[in-house]
């Protein structure tokens, strides 16, 4: 089996319980899997360019296979489109349209706010804490098209009551790519109550041939 990234989601870590869950199955059944610290040890100053550069160095420029969840969903995508030699993704939840979806969550009161003090306050899942954000993160991020076009097979997930990424923002994605088949699940955006689904999923999709990969 090709070696696996796992890319854990905004805020998280490589201890999440979700990404220790998906190194303990993938493990099990053969795998090599690594789970880099996308923020490089500096939160405050994270950026899909910087989280990119993780990617790229923990790859190596070798063959791998992607698992993202979230933020980490939409930079496997990223990471495909511009690595051919990428196997397979596969994405949780992925966090396409991410600017676009950062203002239209905050009020542009809120916004103005960030980007006036340059910072601002977000709870860190991982550090279980608030930590502040630089305005970078979302400058940065608008730089990035809203979804990556890459020709791997990829395997989505997403949560039908996902109330952070609406799950249509998948089925945008999977309606223009025939490389993507998509699950739309009773979960949320988390997908936490969907692991043990999910999980023999995601084996046969990183262990079958691979002209048997394309849904």
């Amino acid at each position: 089996m090709t070696r696996i990234l796992y890319l854990h989601g905004f805020a998280s870590s490589p201890a999440s319980s979700k990404a220790q869950f998906f190194r303990d199955r993938l493990e099990r059944a053969g795998a090599r899997v690594e789970i880099p610290a996308l923020d490089g040890g500096d939160f405050e100053r994270l950026t899909v360019t910087g989280q990119f550069a993780v990617i790229e160095r923990t790859a190596r420029g070798e063959p791998v296979s992607l698992i993202g969840s979230s933020l980490g969903g939409y930079l496997a995508a990223l990471y495909a489109a511009r690595h051919p030699e990428t196997a397979r993704v596969v994405m949780l939840a992925p966090a396409f349209d991410l600017a676009r979806r950062w203002a239209e969550r905050l009020a542009p009161e809120a916004m103005e706010a960030w980007r006036r003090s340059g910072t601002m306050e977000v709870f860190h899942y991982g550090d279980k804490c608030r930590r502040k954000l630089a305005y970078d993160f979302y400058e940065d991020g608008a730089r990035y098209p809203a979804y990556p076009d890459f020709t791997q097979p990829a395997l989505i997930f997403h949560g039908a009551q996902d109330d952070v990424v609406p799950a249509s923002a998948s089925r945008e994605f999977a309606a223009a790519h025939s490389n993507a088949r998509l699950e739309v699940l009773d979960s949320g955006h988390d997908l936490l109550d969907a692991l043990d689904y999910i999980a023999p999923k995601v084996i046969e999709f990183f262990t079958a041939p691979a002209r048997n990969q394309a849904p």
